[in-house]
């Protein structure tokens, strides 16, 4: 009887184990997560913070017999290391799972940042559901809060922390909101329509030092305060918070969302090969038969940029999961290919970007700008490959089919140079007599 060993239990993990099951019907299968609660989505969080749902809504599956139904073992414990050569896991827990197979689907983590003040209780990034429960407790109505970050995920946190009516300052160190999504006109459209909301956005900056205000211990924190230039702040808050342009913020609550990368530093030494994750061939196999990866721990091939790269969104992620399934009981199942994909909702405006959106070397490219809405289209030869946009609704599945499809233009590339706008017609046109891919919709980060 073949075991499968999987590490991690979010919508990877969950996604592979029921794929194995329903293909290996007699197959032990053992899901490992590092969190006491039921398999969830950090994707619904935000929800969660809104109030939209209670926290058995972000569980990825509602029955609570989900996984004994499937004779899933669940293991609470974290891994932290592989002996690839003798097929072992070895667990925080002490325990030693042998392995037939295994599925890396550790996912991603909070880039913690080298602050003072950053263990301060008030302080919290957003990422599991012991985060969430702290922030609903500090973003009450009127709460002083800064957001260190405003890149993908820290727009959807803003916006849950928006709808609690706190009172909301972003401080994002790139010279534009979402910078590894949107280029400097349409990052500054984004923080234009932010402050018009409401919400203080400071660019260009960072946090420097956060220091609790007032304590048993006033003397070390009067010294801190000195040290870090804060000895004339307010004090009415439990926390200031120093920006590197000189500004000092009361804060009731802070919230870290300054990026995340993948959990990986446990296969140090184990002969599976990482870059930014855990390298992965067509069929998500690593460099050592029988280890897999999948989700946003896992580094795999994007036609479009044609190199190998981590894309964290959940389709992508539930995607690697079921092929590293299939591939793991013995089926022959390939990705077709990974893009970089994001659809993003801010405040009630809707941003996207797709591919290459930069552009490429020797390409070429047009913008469109007006009316609260851009359009920004990259081309190589006559192929789009990369695109942005924003406060564009209409066109959010064409321009994904264009550029996932690798659509050859023709004479249209000329037309969409002169009126951008004709995207639907450049896609009726092209994409489906070439037979390419002809989804359309709204895409989501995991």
């Amino acid at each position: 009887m073949t075991h499968h060993v999987i590490l991690g239990a979010g919508p990877a993990g969950v996604i592979a184990a029921e794929t194995i099951r329903k293909h290996a019907p007699h197959d032990r299968i053992t899901l490992v997560g590092d969190e006491a609660e039921p398999p969830y989505s950090r994707m619904a969080i935000p929800y969660l913070l809104i109030g939209n749902i209670d926290e058995r809504g972000t569980y990825l599956r509602k029955n609570a017999a989900h996984f004994d139904l499937l004779q899933v073992t669940q293991v609470h414990a974290r891994a932290t290391s592989v002996n690839a050569k003798g097929k072992q896991v070895q667990l925080d827990n002490g325990e030693v799972l042998a392995f037939d197979k295994l599925l890396i689907a550790t996912g991603s983590r909070p880039v913690r940042l080298p602050i003072p003040g950053i263990d301060s209780p008030q302080v919290h990034p957003c990422w599991t559901l012991e985060d969430a429960r702290a922030i609903m407790a500090l973003a009450k109505p009127g709460a002083r809060v800064i957001q260190m970050g405003a890149g993908f995920i820290g727009c959807i946190i803003m916006e849950a922390l928006a709808a609690r009516g706190v009172d909301l300052t972003v401080v994002e160190m790139g010279d534009r909101m979402v910078p590894r999504m949107m280029g400097p006109v349409a990052g500054g459209m984004i923080r234009d329509w932010c402050e018009a909301k409401g919400v203080r956005v400071f660019t260009g900056a960072k946090v420097e030092a956060i220091v609790p205000n007032g304590s048993e211990s006033p003397g070390l924190l009067s010294q801190l305060a000195k040290a870090v230039g804060l000895q004339d702040a307010p004090t009415d808050a439990p926390l200031t918070v120093r920006l590197s342009n000189g500004q000092k913020i009361p804060a009731d609550l802070v919230i870290s969302a300054t990026g995340v990368k993948p959990c990986i530093d446990f296969l140090k030494g184990s002969d599976i090969t990482c870059l930014q994750g855990v390298l992965t061939d067509e069929h998500l196999q690593t460099h050592v038969p029988g280890i897999y990866a999948a989700g946003d721990c896992a580094e795999a091939f994007d036609k479009v940029s044609g190199t190998t790269i981590v894309s964290a969104i959940q389709p992508n992620a539930a995607e690697q999961a079921r092929v590293a399934a299939l591939n793991m009981v013995g089926q022959h199942a390939t990705l077709k290919g990974v893009t970089q994909i994001n659809v993003l909702d801010t405040l009630g405006l809707i941003s996207t970007s797709f591919g290459n959106w930069q552009g490429v070397p020797g390409g070429d490219q047009v913008s469109l700008t007006g009316d609260g809405r851009h359009l920004s289209l990259q081309f190589k030869d006559d192929v789009l490959v990369g695109c942005n946009s924003v406060g564009w609704t209409e066109h959010v599945g064409v321009m994904r089919g264009l550029v996932e499809g690798q659509v050859h233009l023709g004479d249209w590339k000329e037309k969409l140079k002169q009126d951008p706008t004709r995207l639907m017609d450049a896609y009726l046109a092209t994409a489906q007599a070439q037979g390419a891919w002809t989804g359309a919709g709204d895409t989501r980060r995991r």
